[in-house]
């Protein structure tokens, strides 16, 4: 049986390969940007940096046959210019303000020391030395950048494992570049299997981030999108469906350790008043200056929800019935006091899990009985039941 010998991997290919990829996956970015609301950040500037990889590439895989100032120098600066943008990408996602001088100025550098290595005094040695020092750094700051800001999710870990490895093959090419067996006379598409991992290595490293990057966009999406089912649009205080599953929750918890909770009901008197004198604009300045100062007097676990219109709910585990009128005289007295125009007083509905039987409604019922007496026993009071 006759064996054909495998032919070689075309370096030149496999960046043609890499630019068609970085090409599609700028489309997906893009895309994800149009569709993805405004609040997610960065996607611009992550399908740019695609783009920009894109160019440098085609720049790269036409060496020898395009002046050597592109395919050299302006190609290794695109290559740098692409991942410092998607660098800019991450900050703006992770709300991390943007310092660019610094970049720009070394960047700057960088590109004046390649178009000197290659034009005046060419060596490829000294403009390997330059590109594998700024990749390795962009990458090293990438990583530190996503590892340090928010927790590490799946797409994260992903993003920073990818960084991570080209900053290593980076520095491992530059230590392998100042030993005994590195030619002299080397050049960037030799045919060599070390020479063709380094290629390959960044090529799908690039690759494989930017679809962290598509992750990451999707992972944020989930979050806004949960946020908004389970948060009041205008107050943002949470919804009553999400404040019905917290309640029932730690009631199954109160009867499995023998703990106490405490739900408030509270209703902001004569907010009728305020919308017809003052206008709807203004009364939903009321609630959510409300709620903005009611969540500043409760502790991490209790959890603010809007019932409907002016009334609010409160949930505080691990709390008695002395503790919870304690807090409740606390909100009473913090909206009784206020001198600022409109306002409301708040009368509130106090009651705590009682009997192993008590369920989320018998809990409801007994906190809107107690609201119900506040108020009619003239509003800006604190009634138990």
């Amino acid at each position: 049986m006759l064996i054909l010998p495998m032919a070689p991997i075309d370096p030149r290919t496999v960046i043609l390969l890499a630019a068609v990829m970085s090409g599609l996956m700028a489309l997906v970015l893009y895309s994800l940007k149009r569709n993805f609301p405004a609040s997610i950040k960065g996607l611009s500037e992550w399908a740019g940096a695609l783009l920009v990889l894109l160019l440098g590439a085609l720049l790269v895989a036409g060496r020898g046959r395009l002046p050597d100032f592109l395919s050299t120098s302006i190609s290794s600066f695109m290559l740098w210019s692409g991942l410092y943008l998607a660098y800019v990408g991450t900050q703006r996602f992770l709300g991390v303000p943007s310092r660019s001088l610094p970049w720009i100025v070394l960047i700057t550098v960088a590109l004046l020391a390649q178009i000197w290595f290659t034009s005046v005094a060419p060596s490829y040695h000294m403009r390997l030395i330059v590109t594998t020092v700024m990749m390795a750094g962009l990458s090293g700051a990438h990583a530190w950048l996503i590892f340090r800001r928010g927790s590490i999710t799946s797409s994260r870990a992903l993003a920073i494992g990818v960084l991570l490895f080209l900053f290593a093959a980076q520095i491992m090419r530059l230590v392998t570049s100042f030993s005994e067996s590195f030619p002299a006379d080397a050049e960037f598409f030799d045919p060599t299997a070390m020479q063709l991992v380094y290629i390959t290595s960044f090529a799908f490293g690039a690759l494989l981030f930017s679809i962290s990057m598509v992750l990451m966009a999707t992972d944020q999406l989930r979050i806004e999108l949960q946020h908004l089912a389970n948060h009041d649009s205008l107050t943002n205080a949470l919804t009553r469906r999400h404040m019905d599953d917290a309640c029932r929750a730690e009631l199954e918890r109160c009867r499995r350790h023998g703990r106490s909770m405490a739900l408030l009901m509270m209703d902001l008197d004569n907010f009728k008043a305020v919308n017809d004198t003052y206008g709807h604009q203004a009364g939903d300045r009321v609630l959510i200056d409300f709620v903005t100062r009611i969540k500043a007097l409760l502790r991490e676990p209790d959890q603010l929800g809007r019932f409907g219109g002016e009334e609010f709910m409160a949930l505080l585990p691990e709390t008695s019935l002395e503790e919870a009128i304690h807090v409740a005289e606390r909100i009473r007295e913090l909206f009784a006091e206020a001198s600022d125009k409109p306002h409301c007083t708040v009368s509130i509905g106090i009651t705590t899990n009682q009997k192993d039987t008590d369920t989320v409604d018998t809990l409801l019922a007994r906190a809107d009985a107690a609201l119900y007496r506040a108020k009619a026993n003239g509003r800006n009071r604190v009634e138990s039941a």
